[in-house]
Order: C-alpha cells, then structure tokens, then sequence
C-alpha cells in the first residue's frame, strides 16, 4: 500500500473526526437538555489520572475534561481511515466503525474502573451512548465519504 494513501487516510480521518465530534457534541446537548443529565468530566478525569495530572479546582477539570473530549472524538477518525484502506464505504464502513468506537470504549470505561461492563448498565444508559457514538460514527463517515470523493 502507498504511503500517500495512508496518509491521505489518516489526514480525512482526523478531520472528518473532528467533524463528526462536532455533530456527537450537539447531540450531547440536545439529550442532556432533554434529560437533564450533567456533563461529565469522568473521561477527563481518568486521562488525568493516567497522565498523572490534577487539574485544580472545577472550572480547570471541565476544561481539561472538553480537551479531552474533543480530542479523543477527533482521534475517532483515524478508525475510520483505516476501515476505507480496505475498500469499505458509506454504510458498512459507518457500520463497522460504529463497532469499533463502541466496542473500544465500553472496554476503557470497564477497564480504567470508570463504569461496570455495558451488560450491567442500565437500559437508558447504553441507548444514550449508543446514540452519541452512532452520530459520531455516522457524522464522520459522511465527512469522510465526501473528502474521499
């Protein structure tokens, strides 16, 4: 395989990445005005506790907590690359990386202690973060697609 086509991969990965973060965070705020569930900086607070970093007080943890968000999402992208090397498109290519975001992040939320595994979940919560990662997974395909041409 070509280097340039690997790195046009992970270059229409990272932003339709960004992209979908971008269509996943919407989302996120629509649902949590709807629930009125709160924001959480627990994936912020974990990668400051692998990084071995304390952000000081409220205000520095949410902010650390958006960066990381934003950035994770972005990097959700570069999946996205590597299934289109394989000739995958559109649907099934949307399709199997959705897999991938979901099934990557129940195992860290389970494995860095943030949350037990998805099976013992309540219902609502598996729906809510299926539906933000299918948007994501979703979004970033469709940039992804469109920059592919």
């Amino acid at each position: 395989m070509a280097l340039k086509k690997v790195t046009a991969a992970i270059g229409r990965g990272l932003i339709a990445g960004l992209c979908g973060t971008t269509a996943m965070t919407l989302s996120q705020q629509m649902e949590m005005k709807l629930t009125g569930r709160e924001q959480s900086t627990g994936p912020g607070d974990m990668v400051a506790s692998l990084l071995g970093v304390e952000p000081k007080g409220q205000s520095e943890r949410e902010t650390f907590a958006n960066v990381v968000h934003w950035t994770w999402g972005t990097l959700w992208g570069l999946p996205r690359g590597v299934v289109s090397l394989t000739g995958a498109k559109g649907g099934k290519a949307t399709v199997v990386h959705a897999v991938i975001i979901l099934g990557i992040d129940f195992w860290i939320l389970h494995k860095f202690g943030m949350r037990p595994p998805p099976w013992r979940w309540p219902r609502k919560e598996v729906a809510i973060e299926v539906l933000h990662k299918s948007v994501l997974a979703l979004a970033t395909g469709l940039v992804y697609d469109t920059l592919r041409g």
